[in-house]
């Protein structure tokens, strides 16, 4: 006998577990329990098990992931079915499998903390913890997040990096361009779509808060390019000060951009012993992963860094780098992998040291690459030894050597990386040339009024919390003032692409970039470390490398296109905190006419109760203005 039952999960439901109004069909069939559509553990979730993939909606499929072909996620239970597979394989810019609904909560309050042993005072984060907690989504799913805010003198807003946010632009999360920041107190939730997978990170994108805390991994589970037994939790590694970045920042006007001080792991590090900024010192410990010999182990590697680009090795280990930002590409193998700024890859460890230890134990280092970060401590790759692998019980420290690498301030070899599915990119000429250079301007907004600035087009960036760019298009003209660096496509049609250049000239731009775009994967048809020169210039067309975050090289330049899809006014900026804030940026307003809003009213309600706070007495009270002015940055 067979019993059928349909169940619907009503309030409360955990967190996370999927639509609270989303049916589900089950047979009783001999004490066995049957659903009807998939429903299972992704292969890329780490061994704990306690996130589960559901298609309600899709009872003709069955998953299809493999050991050593991770590159099938769902496939139709009958063989000669003509409906498609999803695979590593589909076009995910336009097909994906129907999900659930995923619902958080991310609550963001002061904190101090000691991640390094040392206090910090002025900690912010998500839910009480750093970094904050694990956003879980499958391919296919729709997200939603909602964000209250408990900072009594900050206002905030969360970007979801790399996540392409098609056709909701509201919900990208940058205070003063697609939203009013969240008052203090008010609440504001988040809703898009995971057309894409692999792995990214959340964070702040109120001036500087992420610094202090405020960033998460966020991963939405797929297929991958490569084969692995298991997947281990995310990997962030970060800079890290003692003091906020707000005081660091106003230290810094005027003055050389600050130094940092440790390195972390997930949130743990060891401050170095002769920092004088380190106050009330406790007992520290590195991350470590736990390793059996043989399991092939997929790591999530995301740099969340404020300043730094860094090298990832592990002693005696090789990696084998399957997907950069959010792109599957062709797997490599190397002994190190540098990772960016807002940067991420997934590398599979094969846990078979080439260079074993007699006490099984292996340093994970993370060094800072030359010319791409400044430190109070000079770390090397003798000593920038972050973390551990253990393979065994031992808790002493690994006696392994490093590995052979270089630590170039640079991306990832440009043509290592090839992206499965292979785009096609037209020939077109170049729409706009953006120079990053420092400039001091005679005239705006700016606060200190006579400081040199960061600039990548007209003007450095400068905004005003109060009236976002989204909510400010209609009935505008082309009029824009200079500091809001804003440019426009009105005659570029729906579908066409845009290639931009982006330059460090000579002599003017002593740093390297990380350069972010917003709203868009883009394709890297060009990076070189010399000055650009058209005659010379090759750009690669036929399936370039594809991404959301490039390093500009020091006094080189870089040649991005993307396709005009995506309505909506999109920020892109350099991803060292400190330039962010000086006004590296610029926007992108992109056929701002097919705009969607899905809650412009709940757009303008945020706008209401942020203006009421910020311009009532609460901003002023004891301690929310530690200097002169509210906004001493470009507000991102």
């Amino acid at each position: 006998m067979t019993l059928e039952l349909v169940l619907i999960c009503c309030s409360p439901c955990i967190a996370g577990e999927g639509d609270p109004k989303a049916s589900m069909k089950i047979t009783f069939s001999k004490q066995r329990i049957i659903v009807d559509y998939p429903i299972f553990d992704p292969p890329n979730a780490p061994e704990h098990g306690r996130f589960i993939c559901k298609y309600p909606e899709l009872p003709d499929y069955e998953p299809c992931s493999q050991h050593d072909d991770r590159g099938c996620w769902l496939k139709p239970k009958n063989p000669k079915s003509k409906k498609p597979t999803y695979n590593i394989y589909t076009d995910y810019e336009n097909v994906w499998p129907k999900g659930v609904t995923r619902k958080y909560t991310l609550d963001v309050t002061n904190e101090t903390l000691y991640p390094d042993g040392c206090r910090n005072d002025e900690g912010k984060v998500f839910n009480g913890q750093y970094p904050g907690p694990w956003i879980e989504a499958c391919w296919g799913d729709d997200i939603e997040v909602t964000v209250r805010n408990h900072l009594p003198c900050n206002g905030t807003s969360i970007h979801w990096h790399g996540l392409r946010q098609y056709n909701s632009n509201e919900y990208d999360g940058v205070n003063a361009v697609t939203q009013c920041p969240i008052a203090p107190g008010e609440t504001y939730t988040y809703k898009f779509h995971a057309r894409q997978y692999g792995t990214s990170w959340y964070h702040s994108h109120y001036s500087l808060q992420y610094p202090d805390g405020m960033a998460g991994p966020l991963t939405i589970h797929g297929p991958s390019s490569g084969g692995y037994d298991t997947a281990k939790d995310p990997i962030l590694m970060t800079d890290w000060n003692q003091r906020s970045a707000f005081e660091d920042w106003a230290w810094s006007l005027g003055r050389a951009r600050p130094k940092m001080s440790s390195i972390l792991l997930n949130g743990h590090g060891v401050a170095p012993p002769d920092i004088d900024t380190c106050e009330d010192r406790r007992p520290t410990k590195l991350h470590t992963l736990s390793f059996q010999k043989g399991v092939r182990y997929l790591l999530y590697l995301i740099n969340t860094s404020v300043d730094t680009t860094f090298v990832f090795s592990i002693d005696g280990h090789n990696l084998t780098v399957i997907e950069s930002d959010f792109v599957p590409i062709e797997p490599y193998t190397n002994t190190s992998v540098l990772v960016g700024i807002g940067q991420r890859y997934h590398v599979v460890v094969e846990a078979n040291p080439w260079a074993p230890t007699e006490d099984e134990n292996y340093w994970i280092r993370t060094v800072p690459a030359t010319q791409c970060g400044d430190f109070r401590y000079p770390y090397t790759i003798e000593n920038a030894t972050t973390g551990i692998v253990r393979y065994g019980r031992s808790t002493a420290d690994p006696s392994s050597k490093p590995n052979d690498f270089a630590i170039k301030c640079s991306d990832e070899t440009y043509s290592s990386l090839k992206p499965i599915l292979k785009w096609q990119i037209p020939e077109s000429p170049i729409d706009d040339t953006m120079d990053v250079n420092i400039v001091t301007p005679a005239s705006g907004p700016y606060y200190p009024s006579n400081l040199a600035r960061w600039q990548m087009y007209k003007s450095p960036l400068w905004l005003n919390f109060s009236d976002p760019t989204l909510l400010s298009l209609e009935g505008t003209s082309t009029n824009w003032t200079a500091e809001l660096s804003v440019t426009t496509k009105p005659y570029v049609k729906r579908d066409q692409w845009v290639e931009l250049l982006i330059t460090g000239p000579g002599g003017t731009s002593f740093a390297a970039h990380p350069i972010h775009l917003h709203g868009h994967d883009f394709a890297l048809l060009a990076q070189d470390d010399e000055p650009y020169r058209p005659e010379t210039a090759v750009l690669k067309r036929d399936n370039p490398p594809r991404r959301d975050v490039a390093l500009l090289p020091i006094n080189g330049y870089l040649i991005i296109a993307f396709k005009v899809d995506n309505p909506g006014v999109w920020l892109m900026h350099c991803h060292i905190a400190w330039h962010a804030s000086s006004g590296l940026a610029m926007q992108i307003l992109e056929n701002t006419d097919r705009i969607k809003f899905h809650d412009k009213p709940e757009l303008k309600r945020t706008c209401r109760k942020w203006n009421k706070w910020f311009n009532g007495k609460q901003r002023v009270r004891d301690g929310c203005l530690a200097w002169k002015e509210f906004q001493d940055d470009s507000g991102i």
